[in-house]
């Protein structure tokens, strides 16, 4: 089976939504937020210091969130297509006054709605 990657359309449209949800993260835009995480109870987004199981638990903790300090800087950022309705996003972050570097991984699935991530994953580099 021959899976074209990094089809340019797909990944303009991949590169767009990760920008939307990177602007929406360090504006707490939780609206936007919420719509561009999958709306299903089989989405998992394990964070730097949570487990969250299904698109309630993840709207639950969005809605929790602290607004201060969101504002971060990207680096070494890696997105993958993989055919025209999957890909992936890998980034490095940092905080302003944190010397700790964070990651992030997202996958994402092409839905009739649009780009959705599916699948989540934040820690910290210690």
């Amino acid at each position: 089976m021959d899976i074209e990657i990094n089809i340019p359309a797909a990944l303009a449209e991949v590169a767009a939504a990760f920008r939307r949800y990177e602007a929406a993260l360090i504006s707490n835009d939780i609206v936007v937020l919420n719509e561009i995480f999958w709306d299903a109870p089989h989405i998992v987004r394990f964070g730097a210091g949570e487990n969250l199981y299904g698109y309630e638990e993840i709207v639950d903790f969005r809605a929790a969130r602290s607004p201060v300090g969101l504002m971060r800087s990207l680096q070494n950022t890696v997105i993958t297509t993989f055919g025209r309705d999957f890909a992936t996003a890998s980034t490095e972050f940092r905080r302003e006054g944190n010397p700790r570097t964070g990651r992030q991984q997202q996958s994402w699935v092409r839905f009739p709605e649009g780009w959705r991530i599916v699948a989540a994953h934040v820690s910290m580099i210690y």
